[in-house]
């Protein structure tokens, strides 16, 4: 077929650094035998075609390919040699390479040497080192290190298939087994590093390691730590099975070793795990083990942890996390803890055993899934006593706290005209001194928008008759208050409160002289209850009995109200000239009038017999219902209120600024008082005290202070009693300053940004900064005390003393004025300071500590360290005096697959 062919090509497509395809021709009676020899080699490499092509013109044979980045592929001709049929070749794809300096091949002995940067890519294999060399005889290919001008050896190779990535000294690698001898391989697999002497890749899969070390150190040449085991079986992104393993520290071997060991490489998020626990022990409850369980990964979407402690005197304790979430729709969390707690041994006086608990609950709706409809819920319930006894939430915050509340809530809008809403919600709260609970279960609030039935086609509201507009309101309400030794019992459901309230709200608007806005609206209302009282007088007790009716019943009233307000500008010029240019005030006065008419038939009178006297009273039997009694008397109520805001326009120090700097003086500055012309001067006085309020930044808005006094004109007499007789005329000043308070809280740092805030303390019901101390949560001790800030930079060497060392500081002050009763003393007068600092690059220490000058007294104090030991981390943190008095120490490693192993040592509080 050859000797009848008028011309026979070769087309190569061997790619040598530029990736070079060229055309050869060959006259077939001139083919000589180094023709022929050239042409079984190419066909044996697989890097030509052989085929052949009708002369119709003499034309010299084909130029090389131009050199180019990207290779050029020439179409085959149309007229083929089916009969010729190529050598299989040990490639089955295609093979790209090239070098920096130069691309060597050996034809003798069957080699291919790149050299300098060199790269190599087949199919899912990747290559890059400083010398590969490929045999195309064996099907193998090498790669190794080269030396650079000072002789050190530089450019490793960089073996990748797949997901799989492996740095070694040298590498030997077979296309056709896919079987690789690796020498000092280093590869990363999740937070682990592994690095071995010899590697032996069996296929794909599985890898067989000698001599190596594991660890989660990023130095994998120079670890603070590692495992260290003679043999491993590695399967990529599944498992890791080690024979004999000890633990080395610092190059110390650690008689820490196991037979064998197991690291999970799944590459799901998490997988399900034991949770190894801590030893512990208590002078007032024996040794521990704490914080062990089970990790549940039961889907993609939520998660459950199982954990327990448990003391030898019989204390125990379980605790049920879970986190759950779905994109676009929902997430949010839920925490279950119980105790049961035992002091001291039975039979001693001391001896005590109870039982707390908590439950934390946090929702949100993505606002995407469903814009007419949401649901949150933020609860935070249980024990009042379970922070200040708990044996595991070491939380002073919260412990401090006298209050725990939460709230659960689904809204939804109706697309309706008009348009409508209703809103089912849950609302608890708890005080933790008097144990009392307080709970809203379930509110029902509904409403139907605003109709403005005078509004004509063109749907302009404008003037007293058009913007004349009714709205409906109803609110149902189940309130239940009982204490924490009764909650769930039968008697508390027995003293609920149930009512339900509608409201028809009439208003209008409208301008009066351009500049004044006025209003006027009149409000009914019908409620309904399913509790009354009735009153009498109970012979054989000799009392007044008070008797609990159960049964529906209702009452309705109305008022009336008007308002008028505006707005006053005032600006005080000082001249462009000077650095303060301008003031400008901001006054809006508003006065307000409401009349609300007597609903005495809502009253009764009842007898009573005192000293064998007969007298009547007047009672409503809707007295202590949920929404309390109409009024018995009329109220003609004239309000007055003002608020203030203060700005001055300031020249910018910057000289290349033209434009001035507004800078807020006063936020706001608010006066209100209102004047009751039905007051008969003995139930009800007709002046209500003056509420002064007000409040203003300074230092780039990092320092608020807020202040509020309460004036009231009238006088007391030798009891303490408010009497209606001004002040002024009992020979005092013209308003009597009752009380008065002031607070500043401050918080700078040289870190540009603010302080992340502890949302689990105030999730718990403290605080959300450190004033309290950190929220440090023994369940998982691993993270830091400290605010999370990014990583230095380690190649930046730091001097002895530097100005940039990242600091910040948190101040809050607080003052309290008393004079109700004469007796004029500073009831309240403490500060709080919390600050953190990096005392070098590894080491950050903080402190939380303040001082009351009324009790003459520390506050709360908490010293806390942290020591960075890069994949470890040790902390301390003390708080050396009161009822909180403890300290813990931790050490362990950062890693959260590795987090078991760890050492915590804590005292125990005094209380």
């Amino acid at each position: 077929m050859i000797i009848f062919a008028k011309k026979l090509y070769v087309s190569l497509t061997c790619q040598k650094t530029s990736h070079n395809f060229t055309k050869i021709a060959f006259k077939p009676l001139q083919t000589n035998l180094f023709n022929i020899v050239l042409i079984s080699f190419f066909l044996t490499m697989g890097c030509g075609n052989l085929y052949s092509q009708e002369i119709k013109s003499k034309k010299k044979p084909l130029p090389a390919a131009k050199q180019t980045d990207k290779p050029q592929i020439i179409p085959n001709d149309t007229i083929k040699l089916d009969t010729v049929r190529p050598t299989k070749t040990f490639l089955d794809g295609k093979v790209r390479y090239k070098a920096k300096d130069y691309a060597k091949i050996d034809q003798k002995r069957k080699l291919i040497t790149l050299y300098n940067e060199a790269e190599l890519y087949y199919k899912d294999v990747e290559l890059k080192s400083g010398i590969i060399v490929l045999n195309y005889e064996k099907d193998e290919v090498y790669a190794g290190r080269i030396k650079d001008s000072a002789g050190v050896l530089v450019q490793f190779p960089n073996f990748k298939q797949g997901e799989s990535e492996v740095q070694p000294d040298s590498i030997r690698f077979n296309f056709k087994t896919k079987k690789a001898l690796i020498y000092n391989s280093r590869t990363k697999q999740g937070e682990l590093n592994i690095k071995a002497a010899v590697t032996k890749k069996e296929n794909d899969s599985v890898y067989y390691l000698k001599g190596a070390r594991i660890t989660t150190a990023q130095d994998i040449d120079n670890p603070e730590y590692y495992f260290r085991t003679s043999k491993i079986k590695f399967v990529p992104g599944k498992k890791i099975v080690t024979g004999l393993t000890q633990m080395v520290i610092a190059d110390v071997p650690t008689p820490l070793a196991l037979p064998y060991g197991y690291f999970p490489l799944s590459q799901e998020k998490s997988v399900s795990g034991i949770i190894i626990p801590s030893y512990n022990d208590s002078n007032t409850r024996g040794f521990s083990l704490q914080n062990g369980g089970y990790y549940f990964a039961l889907s993609d979407n939520y998660d459950l942890t199982v954990l327990g402690d448990y003391y030898t005197n019989g204390s125990y304790a379980m605790r049920f996390e879970s986190a759950y979430a779905t994109r676009y729709k929902y997430r949010g969390n839920v925490n279950i803890r119980f105790e049961n707690l035992i002091s001291s041994e039975r039979g001693y006086p001391d001896y005590s055993k109870q039982n707390i608990y908590n439950i934390q609950w946090s929702h949100s709706k993505d606002t995407k899934s469903n814009p007419n409809s949401s649901f949150s819920a933020s609860v935070n319930m249980g024990s009042s006593k379970y922070f200040k006894q708990s044996i595991n939430q070491a939380n002073v915050g919260s412990n401090l706290n006298n209050t725990l509340s939460s709230s659960i809530s689904y809204n939804k809008t109706f697309n309706t005209i008009p348009g409508s809403r209703i809103s089912l919600s849950a609302t608890h709260q708890q005080n933790t001194q008097t144990e009392q609970i307080q709970m809203s279960l379930p509110n029902l609030q509904g409403s139907i928008d605003r109709v403005y039935p005078f509004v004509g086609k063109d749907g302009v509201k404008k003037g007293f008759i058009k913007n004349i507009n009714l709205q409906y309101n109803v609110t149902g309400k189940n309130n239940i208050t009982t204490y924490d030794s009764l909650f769930f019992k039968p008697q508390m459901f027995r003293d609920a409160q149930i009512g339900m309230q509608h409201s028809i709200p009439i208003s209008t608007n409208f301008k009066i002289f351009k500049y004044f806005s006025a209003g006027a609206s009149t409000n009914y209302q019908e409620t309904w209850v399913t509790k009354t009282i009735k009153k009498g007088f109970d012979e054989s007790e000799g009392k007044v009995d008070d008797k609990t009716v159960n049964g529906f019943d209702s009452y309705r009233t109305y008022n009336l109200s008007t308002n008028l307000g505006t707005t006053i500008y005032g600006t005080f010029n000082f001249g462009e000239d000077k650095r303060i240019q301008s003031i400008r005030h901001v006054m809006r006065p508003s006065l307000t009038y409401s009349y609300t008419p007597s609903f005495d038939q809502y009253y009764e009178h009842y007898t009573v017999d005192a000293s064998g006297k007969i007298s009547t009273d007047e009672y409503s039997r809707f007295a202590n219902g949920i929404y309390g009694a109409p009024g018995q008397s009329n109220s003609n109520i004239v309000g007055f209120s003002l608020s203030n805001t203060f700005e001055a326009k300031v020249r910018d120090k910057d000289s290349t600024k033209t434009e001035p700097k507004k800078i807020m003086l006063l936020n706001n500055l608010n006066f209100n008082t209102s004047y009751n012309f039905s007051a008969d001067g003995k139930k009800a006085l007709a002046w209500q005290p003056i509420v002064v309020s007000g409040g203003t930044q300074f230092f780039d808005n990092k320092m608020n202070v807020n202040f509020g006094a309460v004036l009231n004109p009238y006088a007391i007499d030798n009891a303490g009693n408010v009497i209606n007789k001004y002040n002024i005329d009992n020979g005092g000043s013209l308003f009597r300053m009752t009380s008065a308070n002031l607070t500043m809280n401050y918080s700078f740092s040289n870190k540009g940004t603010g302080k992340e805030k502890n949302t689990q303390s105030q999730r718990n019901g403290g605080r959300n900064d450190d004033l309290f101390g950190t929220n440090t949560d023994l369940n998982d001790s691993r993270n830091s005390q400290f605010a999370n800030e990014p990583e230095r930079d380690e190649d930046v060497v730091s001097e002895f003393f530097s100005s940039k060392i990242p600091w910040d500081m948190t101040m809050a002050y607080s003052l309290t004025y008393s004079n109700t009763a004469r007796e004029n003393k500073i009831s309240g007068n403490s500060i709080m300071i919390s600050a953190n600092m990096d005392i070098t690059p590894k080491w950050k220490g903080g402190v939380s500590t303040g001082y009351d000058f009324v009790q003459k007294g520390v506050t709360f104090t908490q010293f806390r360290f942290e020591r960075d030991l890069l994949s470890w981390r040790m902390a301390f943190n003390w708080n050396p005096m009161g009822p909180n008095a403890n300290w813990n120490f931790f050490i362990g490693i950062k890693s959260g697959m590795l987090s078991d192993i760890k050492w915590n040592k804590r005292s125990t509080s005094n209380r």
